[in-house]
């Protein structure tokens, strides 16, 4: 197969090459060219401007958008022969069979990307062929008001998206990556004026950021639980009237990411533990009585990358745990052998992957997997692209292994519905699956999906509610749930000032 990109000849940018690399590694593609477009001409010189001063502020890389000597594109330009199929970039050519058509919010060209992002919106990728889609996706940031920082981020999630419905379409699949149905943002007119007040918004921001930073341990999250005596969250559809209960802390750390689990007769709340003097998180639980918690959470697990999410189970007369472990590009296992501690790494589950908040669930005789991934290519192999916006699976006839990925990966792409924020439960013969909304930053709100499909073939989910900080949980984030033991938990961010920290001591 003879896949020929039509890119932006006058602008070429690292991320032009990556794509390139990452094409032309699928298996069933042999031969990659490229044609120089005209592009849309549309591009400010102040954006590269913009760009340079958030990487020297924000202390950021420059990755896919710097700008690159057209030469560095010289070996793909040697292709004789028709192509099989034509991917346009640019948007000027007209649509066809076998043309793929590339567009942000229904625009072609970076500089429809970047008005998108300066519109404050999550743009929406789309591939057309011949009026037919053939891959979409919301495309996340994990620094929203970053403008280089989301550019970067949405550039690796349109390689993903491009390499996935090329493999779909290399393997005769009709698989579209879903997103969901927001409004799409309006975009901006790039203009000289509109670039400069944003850069002057950003040197303010980043004043503003660094002072809150001396005053407060950012980000401080915090755990609430309450005793569940009635309907929880998932049948309420909203905080219950009798609210929460703060798990506390010391100031000097916070506890996230709430799992509980009844053991023995007991009840244990297994939390991530993130010392701020450190900025690795382990993983402690406490234990809980008629009246709450026993006193503080104890460290449980600790190893050399950071901890977090720490999924426990009860399986087989054992208790098990998957942490997050995304820092050390792996999935693991661990069974408990002194409940609630005295954790074992048994397997391995996934290697080689950049994955948040690994969530297991047993469905239809087999066991899956559910996380997000950075784009994870040959060529990008600590990742890159938003933790939040691409949703994987993998399954396997045992929890413990092995797994594989699912053919139509990602099965999902939005930072809105894509992200795990909780066990995934069984609710009146359907599963019911609690998501971090991220589009407009990280662990914003709950959403919960009831999955409509889950097999070898496709995935799919309604969503069915929504749950937000506010009086009932102040702060500004909600991004964890889940029920056992009797209790139901949750977590979000708060505040909590330096000084405290210093106090009694």
């Amino acid at each position: 197969m003879h896949v020929r990109v039509r890119l932006d000849g006058a602008r070429p940018r690292r991320w032009h090459r990556t794509l390139l690399q990452r094409i032309s590694a699928i298996p069933g593609i042999g031969t990659v060219s490229i044609a120089d477009a005209p592009g849309t001409g549309a591009w400010p010189h102040t954006a590269d401007l913009l760009f340079r001063l958030e990487a020297l502020v924000h202390g950021l890389p420059r990755l896919g958008s710097e700008p690159m000597a057209g030469a560095e594109l010289d070996r793909w330009r040697q292709a004789d022969g028709a192509p099989d199929l034509v991917l346009d970039l640019c948007g000027d050519v007209p649509s066809g069979p076998a043309t793929w058509h590339l567009a942000y919010d229904g625009r072609a060209g970076a500089d429809a990307l970047l008005a998108s992002l300066l519109a404050g919106a999550a743009p929406r990728l789309t591939l057309v062929e011949n009026g037919a889609l053939r891959a979409a996706g919301r495309l996340g940031a994990d620094r929203p008001g970053i403008v280089l920082a989301c550019f970067e981020d949405a550039l690796a999630r349109t390689i993903t998206l491009i390499a996935a419905a090329l493999r779909d379409r290399i393997a005769g699949r009709i698989a579209v990556a879903a997103c969901g149905d927001a409004p799409v943002g309006h975009a901006v007119a790039l203009s000289v004026p509109r670039l400069g007040v944003r850069a002057g918004r950003m040197l303010a921001g980043a004043l503003v950021q660094r002072l809150y930073r001396l005053c407060y341990n950012a980000p401080h999250w915090r755990c609430g639980w309450r005793h569940l005596a009635g309907p929880d969250l998932i049948d309420l559809g909203r905080h219950p009237e009798t609210g929460w209960n703060v798990l506390p802390d010391d100031g000097r750390r916070f506890y996230a990411d709430p799992f509980p689990i009844a053991v023995g007769g007991h009840t244990h709340l297994f939390v991530e533990d993130f010392p701020h003097a450190t900025g690795k998180a382990i993983i402690a639980a406490v234990r809980f009585g008629p009246d709450g918690p026993e006193g503080p959470p104890v460290p449980v697990l600790e190893e050399a990358h950071h901890l977090s999410y720490p999924f426990v189970f009860e399986r087989e007369g054992s208790v098990w745990m998957v942490p997050e472990s995304s820092a050390a590009g792996t999935v693991d296992l661990y069974r408990a052998t002194n409940f609630p501690g005295g954790w074992v790494k048994e397997a391995t589950l996934l290697s080689g992957v950049v994955a948040s908040d690994a969530t297991l669930v047993e469905h239809a005789g087999r066991w899956w997997i559910f996380a997000t991934m950075r784009d994870a290519g040959p060529d990008a192999p600590a990742g890159a692209g938003s933790f939040h916006d691409a949703l994987q699976l993998w399954s396997a006839p045992d929890f413990r292994g092995p797994y594989v990925p699912h053919p139509a990966n990602p099965v999902l792409v939005d930072p809105s519905l894509a992200r795990p924020a909780g066990r995934i439960v069984s609710r009146g013969g359907h599963l019911i699956r609690p998501i971090q909304d991220c589009a407009a930053g990280y662990g914003r709100a709950l959403v919960l999906a009831r999955i409509e499909r889950l097999d070898s073939e496709g995935f799919a989910q309604t969503v069915i509610g929504r749950i937000e900080p506010g009086p009932a949980w102040p702060g500004n984030r909600l991004h964890t749930l889940n029920a056992g033991g009797g209790i139901e938990c949750i977590d979000g961010a708060g505040r909590a000032p330096r000084y405290r920290a210093f106090i009694g001591t």
